[in-house]
C-alpha cells in the first residue's frame, strides 16, 4: 500500500481517470467535485450516448485533429492512446463500437454505461469521492505539501484544510478566467480563454425555416479568417450547426473570438457538383421535364424545403418552370447552390457540452508525466490546460490520456 495522499480537484473525465489510475497504483486518493454530481459531461455528450474516443490508432495521425496540442500530445498518446481507452473499457466490460464517421460509442449507446464503469472502477480502487466541495485556495507548504481550503458539505464541515502530498488540478475548461485561479495561485499563467466548438448565430428568416435539416456533406468556408470545412451540416432555429461548422469554429477560435462572431459565411450545398455539371444537369432538364416547376424537381442530395428555399433565395418566381428558366437565372440558382451568402451574427454553445480553448500554458508542463514545471508535486490533466479538439471524441481522448499519466506519475 502507497502511504502517499493525493488530491483531485475536479470530478469530470480527466480527474476520475487519474483518481482511479493512482488509486489502483495504492495511493489514498481524494477526489472533490465542487458541484451536487461527477461526470456531468459524460452524461450529456453525444446525446447521451459519449463519444468516448475516435477510431484513429496511429498516434502521430490522431494529434493532427487537435488545433492547439497536437505537438505536446504526441508524447502522451505514445503512453496512452485510443487503443489503450478501447483496451481499458473493454478491460472492465464496455465494449465499444465504430460508427462509419470514426466515432466511438458503447454499444449500449448509453453513456450511462461509461458512468457506471467509471464509478465502479473508482470504488474497486477505494478513491474516496466528496461532492459539494468547492476549492476556495491552494497553497504549497515548506515541507513540499500541499494545503487546501475548501468549503461546502462536501467534507462534512462549511469550511475546512485538506493536506496531500500531491495535487492535481483537472477543474476543466477555463470559461472564465478567473476559473484557473488555483493554477494562477501556484505560479502558472494562463492563455487567455476563448470558446471553442460552436454554432452560427445567422438571421436570414428562409434559412430558420428549415430547422431540422440536414446534408450528409457541404463545404463551409470564412475567407475573411481563411477557414474552409467540408462535413455534415445541420439547420437549427438560430442558424447552423454539425460537425462541419463545430470543426470550423475549433480551428478559428481565436479568429473568430477576434471578429466578435460576426462574419460572412459561404455554404456549397453540391460540393459533388461542379458549376459545369450543374449547367448539364440543368440542360438535361430542361429537355426531359420542361413544363415542371423548378420548385418541384430538386436536385439529389438536396431534400424538397431545402431546394425550395435555395430557388426562392436565388429570385425566382415560384411558378417559373424548367424550360423558361433564362441563363440569369440559371447562374443565379447555381450561386446559390454553390454560393449561399450569409451572415453570422453571434454564436451559440450547448451548455456544457462545448470547450474552450485557452488554460493553462503548455511550456509549464512536462508531458512526459504532467507534472507542473513551475510547482513540483502539481499536476493537470484535462481542458484545464490549453489543449482543445475538433468534434469527434478526441476531447475525451486527450481527459483520458492526461488523466492516466498524471496519475500514474503521481504514485511514481
Amino acid at each position: 500500500m502507497n502511504s502517499r495522499q493525493i488530491i483531485v480537484v475536479g470530478g469530470g473525465a480527466a480527474g476520475f481517470f487519474a483518481a482511479i489510475a493512482a488509486a489502483e497504483q495504492g495511493a489514498s486518493v481524494t477526489l472533490l467535485e465542487k458541484s451536487a454530481r461527477f461526470l456531468d459531461k459524460v452524461r450529456i455528450s453525444g446525446g447521451g450516448r459519449c463519444n468516448v474516443t475516435h477510431a484513429c490508432f496511429e498516434p502521430r495521425e490522431f494529434t493532427t485533429r487537435y488545433p492547439r496540442g497536437e505537438r505536446t500530445l504526441r508524447g502522451p498518446f505514445q503512453q496512452f492512446s485510443a487503443r489503450d481507452t478501447v483496451d481499458w473499457f473493454a478491460g472492465r466490460g464496455v465494449e465499444l463500437k465504430t460508427e462509419k464517421d470514426g466515432r466511438m460509442f458503447p454499444v449500449t449507446d448509453s453513456s450511462q454505461t461509461i458512468v457506471d464503469c467509471l464509478f465502479n472502477a473508482a470504488e474497486k480502487a477505494r478513491v474516496n469521492l466528496r461532492l459539494n466541495c468547492t476549492v476556495e485556495s491552494a497553497a504549497k507548504l515548506a515541507d513540499g505539501r500541499f494545503e487546501l481550503e475548501s468549503s461546502g458539505s462536501g467534507m462534512g464541515v462549511s469550511r475546512g484544510k485538506i493536506q496531500a502530498d500531491k495535487l492535481l488540478l483537472a477543474t476543466g475548461g477555463c470559461r472564465a478566467a478567473a476559473a484557473g485561479h488555483l493554477a494562477v495561485s501556484l505560479g502558472h499563467q494562463l492563455v487567455a480563454p476563448v470558446p471553442s466548438l460552436f454554432t452560427f448565430q445567422i438571421e436570414a428568416p428562409w434559412l430558420r425555416s428549415l430547422a431540422g435539416v440536414s446534408l450528409e456533406s457541404a463545404e463551409v468556408a470564412i475567407p475573411v479568417a481563411k477557414l474552409r470545412e467540408r462535413g455534415p451540416l445541420l439547420v437549427t432555429h438560430w442558424g447552423l450547426s454539425g460537425p462541419a461548422i463545430l470543426k470550423m469554429s475549433a480551428w478559428g477560435a481565436r479568429d473568430l473570438h477576434g471578429l466578435d462572431y460576426k462574419f460572412p459565411l459561404l455554404v456549397n450545398w453540391l460540393p459533388d457538383f461542379s458549376s459545369e455539371k450543374i449547367a448539364a444537369e440543368f440542360q438535361r432538364r430542361r429537355e426531359t421535364v420542361g413544363a415542371k416547376l423548378v420548385v418541384n424537381v430538386p436536385l439529389a442530395p438536396l431534400t424538397a424545403r431545402l431546394w425550395e428555399q435555395l430557388v426562392l433565395a436565388a429570385g425566382l418566381a415560384p411558378d417559373t418552370r424548367w424550360s423558361k428558366m433564362s441563363r440569369p437565372q440559371a447562374h443565379a440558382l447555381t450561386q446559390q447552390l454553390t454560393r449561399s451568402e450569409f451572415m453570422v451574427t453571434g454564436k451559440s454553445l450547448n451548455k456544457d457540452e462545448f470547450v474552450t480553448c485557452g488554460g493553462v500554458n503548455l511550456s509549464e508542463v512536462s508531458f512526459k508525466t504532467m507534472e507542473s514545471k513551475v510547482c513540483p508535486g502539481l499536476f493537470f490533466a484535462g481542458e484545464l490546460l490549453d489543449i482543445d479538439g475538433i468534434t469527434g471524441g478526441f476531447n475525451f481522448q486527450a481527459a483520458w490520456t492526461t488523466g492516466f499519466i498524471a496519475g500514474n506519475a503521481m504514485v511514481a
